[in-house]
């Protein structure tokens, strides 16, 4: 059933307040905007904006300057009641054949599904006035519903007649009405001439006589929030803050939404086909604006649901707006596309992957023209003008139409970005090595193509496990993660025939590596021996950059080598642009991501594959030994990360307890400072340090501690978990 179904509607908006105060409120800030343009926001998604009526009072003007002349107003000269208000707009409702929502410009906290909930009750109950209703465990203040034994409304109590009323009703009257407009001027002047001007009364007496009253229950008690006050706009905020990371708010609203991997969402949610479309069309519009169509786009994809399918979607609107679309055939890895844009000269690369989130997920990467992910300002237009557009706005053409003309054509560049890898890491010394033995767990990915060909040309003797298409993924997450990789480490552990053993996410832009005895090695580890061999071995030159909840080894050894440091936030987008303002050998995250200097702007796990393969094949010796050796140059550090459900009032609540009452020691020992640039990273005086943030791409709040022993790091991780509970 379609919106179209409705009835015809118009709205009639609430604004004149009862005194100045409250009509000084609707123009707070709130969410981006103001409370009353939250309210607006809310209707219009119902209403369109030319049938919406905006009553404010006779002797403010504030609300019509601020909103400026694209609305409809009507003048309140008393305040007279709901009733009274809505009469204001009698002559804009004359001869209007349909229904009439009234709602409230200080309730900007009700949503627009609760909205369209209500209409669509009002219709199919072929009411001729009906309520939204609310059960609160704390009514307060708000009028009350009763009902009988059937559920049928007998009686709306206001909330100046409480005291009458037993303490056992729950379900109170949220403000928002719907009425047929044929009744609604009639009865309210016949209400007038007896000096009653409640909206409520109008309710009453259709009970009375017989008439339909309907209502629309919300569940959501956040929604019943007003902003009559300071505090209440401050409740009002939180609730906004909750709500933009809430699970559900993709799921009613269909948003996109970029994180700091890109854009992601659950299958058949907000990722859809439709949802691709539409962000394809937004940065088609770029490429149009800037003038790169003959520059073009390319276009990957991964393993998942549903990516073969986006591919050709995405490929089809690019084409549809005269865009040269270059689609690389099968499933690639991240890293190809990654090589791609540039290689290609294209102005955009898109990729249709979750990367390691679980089976259910998919989404898109988009670099920029020199391989490089978009900073926020940048994902943040994309995401405004994709979601701001409907399928309509869409241009399309024929996926067999487009490649016939020539607009779309399928390259494979499996070989040039193996020849590109083999630039940067020396396969001849691992060929010279002769006997390396490695087994590789690319957890149902697209990493064996490439990652097998470089190892074959540098004649390491590599066997693969889980290498089938499984969009699955053996029914958990392809994260290169050591609970994730049982079967990698025991069969190395056991053989004993593997000089090493390595892993790559779904997407392969990140890694897992297992020692020759078949322990794990963390990527923080990793990033340390690798900047050594590089600086110390190769010769190159350079610091380092890591994000914030990478090691600090990293920074120690660089001071050792001479070199400089630097730290950024979570992203690897972050990590390639600190890279080029200090002109860094090196940049890696603890999350499995790295590249050096000159080669991609994007982390890359089948390079750094290759790169270890290529450090034991020219030291000689094992990496248990090599990491051995790191120890004596800088102290080791022991990394614990752990993660909880991060609900929406944690999101809230977490900031701002550290705000109101920062520690000034942790487990014992010293505050050095608090950084918050990203999430809440509490360094302390002895070195060690531990960090409280919620994730970027899944409902998670991730917490870290670094410290010199495991007992300690574990000591700063129960300290930050308690904090965060409360």
């Amino acid at each position: 059933m379609s919106a179209q179904a409705l009835r015809p509607c118009k709205a009639v908006i609430l604004a004149a307040g009862h005194d100045q105060a409250t009509r000084d409120l609707l123009l707070r800030p709130l969410a981006g905007s103001t409370v009353i343009e939250a309210s607006l926001s809310n209707v219009t998604a119902v209403v369109p904006p030319s049938d919406v009526i905006i009553v404010v009072d006779e002797h403010d003007d504030s609300v019509r300057n601020y909103l400026g002349p694209k609305w409809n107003y009507v003048v309140q000269t008393v305040q007279a009641g709901t009733g009274d208000a809505v009469r204001c707009a009698r002559f804009e409702l004359e001869d209007f054949e349909g229904d009439v929502l009234v709602a409230y410009a200080d309730t900007p906290m009700l949503r627009a599904s609760s909205l369209r909930g209500l209409l669509w009750k009002h219709e199919l109950k072929g009411a001729q006035f009906s309520l939204l209703t609310a059960m609160l465990s704390h009514p307060g203040d708000y009028g009350r519903v009763l009902r009988d034994d059937s559920g049928k409304i007998t009686e709306i109590v206001e909330a100046t007649d409480l005291s009458s009323l037993s303490e056992g009703v729950h379900e109170v009257n949220v403000g928002a009405y719907v009425i047929d407009n044929a009744i609604l001027i009639p009865k309210l002047d016949e209400m007038a001439a007896t000096g009653e001007h409640r909206l409520t009364e109008l309710a009453e007496r259709l009970i009375a006589s017989g008439g339909k009253v309907a209502s629309y229950a919300i569940m959501d008690a956040d929604e019943v929030q007003g902003v009559n006050d300071a505090s209440e706009l401050a409740a009002a905020s939180d609730i906004v803050l909750k709500r933009l990371f809430a699970p559900a708010h993709t799921v009613e609203t269909g948003e996109i939404a970029f994180g700091t991997g890109g854009w992601r969402a659950l299958i058949g949610e907000a990722f859809t086909i439709h949802n691709v479309r539409r962000l394809s069309q937004a940065i088609a519009n770029e490429v149009v604006r800037c003038g790169a169509e003959k520059r073009g786009v390319v276009i990957g994809g991964d393993r998942r649901f549903l990516s073969a399918e986006s591919v050709h979607a995405a490929a089809e609107v690019f084409a549809g707006n005269n865009i040269t679309t270059q689609v690389l055939p099968d499933d690639v890895p991240t890293p190809l596309v990654t090589f791609a844009v540039p290689h290609t000269g294209c102005e955009y690369g898109l990729i249709v992957t979750a990367s390691h989130n679980p089976p259910q997920w998919n989404g898109i990467k988009v670099f920029r023209a020199d391989g490089s992910l978009p900073l926020q300002d940048e994902t943040d237009r994309l995401q405004a003008e994709a979601n701001a557009l409907t399928q309509a706005d869409v241009v399309a053409l024929d996926y067999s139409i487009a490649s016939a003309s020539g607009l779309v054509t399928e390259i494979d560049l499996t070989n040039a970005y193996v020849d590109y890898v083999e630039q940067f890491v020396d396969v001849s010394a691992m060929r010279a090595a002769s006997g390396l033995r490695v087994l590789v767990d690319p957890m149902y990915g697209t990493s064996q193509l490439s990652l097998g060909t470089i190892l074959s040309d540098g004649r390491v003797r590599a066997e693969f496990i889980n290498s089938g298409h499984n969009p699955l993924f053996g029914g958990h997450s392809p994260a290169p993660d050591p609970d994730r990789l049982a079967e990698l480490i025991d069969q190395v552990r056991v053989s004993g025939k593997y000089d090493l053993g390595m892993a790559t996410d779904g997407d392969a832009d990140r890694i897992g590596i297992i020692d020759e005895h078949g322990a794990w090695v963390t990527t923080n580890e990793l990033l340390v021996v690798l900047y050594w061999y590089l600086h110390e071995v190769r010769n190159l030159k350079g610091g380092v950059v890591r994000n914030l909840s990478t090691t600090h080894m990293l920074d120690r050894i660089a001071e050792a080598l001479g070199e400089e440091y630097r730290e950024v936030p979570v992203g690897f987008k972050h990590i390639t642009a600190g890279m080029d303002a200090i002109d860094a050998l090196m940049g890696g995250e603890s999350s499995g991501g790295l590249t050096i200097r000159g080669f991609l702007k994007g982390k890359d796990g089948i390079f750094a594959c290759s790169l270890v393969c290529e450090m034991l094949a020219v030291t000689g010796k094992t990496l248990s030994d090599l990491l051995k050796q790191m120890w004596d140059i800088v102290p080791h550090m022991v990394q614990i990360e752990t993660g909880v459900p991060a609900t929406p009032e944690m999101r809230v609540e977490v900031p701002r307890r550290m705000a109101a009452a920062a520690p000034t020691e942790v487990a014992g020992v010293a505050v050095e400072r608090i950084d918050s640039f990203d999430g809440i990273k509490i360094r302390l005086v002895d070195g060690t340090w531990v960090l409280l943030r919620f994730s970027g791409t899944e409902p998670v709040l991730r917490m870290v501690a670094e410290a010199f022993s495991e007992v300690r790091a574990r000591e700063l991780v129960d300290w930050v978990r308690g904090f965060a509970s409360g």
